[in-house]
């Protein structure tokens, strides 16, 4: 758990109850894809969620393909997004919310398949101020093809 959270948040209780079960983790993205529906863009998939870390699936499939037939950079960019965002919400304490302020990401090779988004966070980083997540996109391969930071801010809930 976070630092000063004295026990799961709501999103990382669910995320427990529901994974195990046969189609646990499909319907755990779904509802991720509810509360934020432009997720729904690219079918992903919660596959591992604790505090600090998210791995997150998505297919290549024509509706996230570019005109090279690669998967396109936005797509993996909402597929890093995604990952940032149950990572965040499994993981900052309840005194504390966080919101986006931008992305740096830098295009390491062609996103030619499948793709695994992964947010990390370093433990005790949660705190008022700015916050760097970590992202990453790896092809089947284990090629990483998309690298960068999701910064945020971090205040206290009022």
């Amino acid at each position: 758990m976070s630092d000063a959270q004295s026990e799961p948040s709501p999103v990382l209780k669910t995320w427990r109850r529901v994974s195990a079960l046969p189609g646990g983790k499909q319907l755990f993205s779904k509802v991720v894809s509810h509360k934020a529906p432009y997720f729904n863009s690219i079918g992903a998939r919660v596959q591992e969620l604790r505090p600090n870390y998210a791995r997150v699936t998505m297919r290549k499939r024509r509706a996230v393909q570019n005109h090279i037939g690669t998967v396109h950079a936005i797509a993996v960019c909402n597929l890093l997004e995604m990952a940032m965002g149950v990572c965040a919400e499994a993981s900052i304490p309840a005194h504390l919310r966080w919101i986006p302020k931008g992305m740096d990401v830098e295009y390491l090779a062609k996103a030619d398949s499948d793709m695994t988004g992964i947010a990390e966070v370093a433990p005790g980083a949660w705190r008022p101020g700015d916050l760097e997540v970590k992202v990453t996109a790896t092809t089947r391969a284990g090629v990483t093809a998309v690298a960068g930071v999701i910064r945020l801010w971090i205040s206290e809930k009022h």
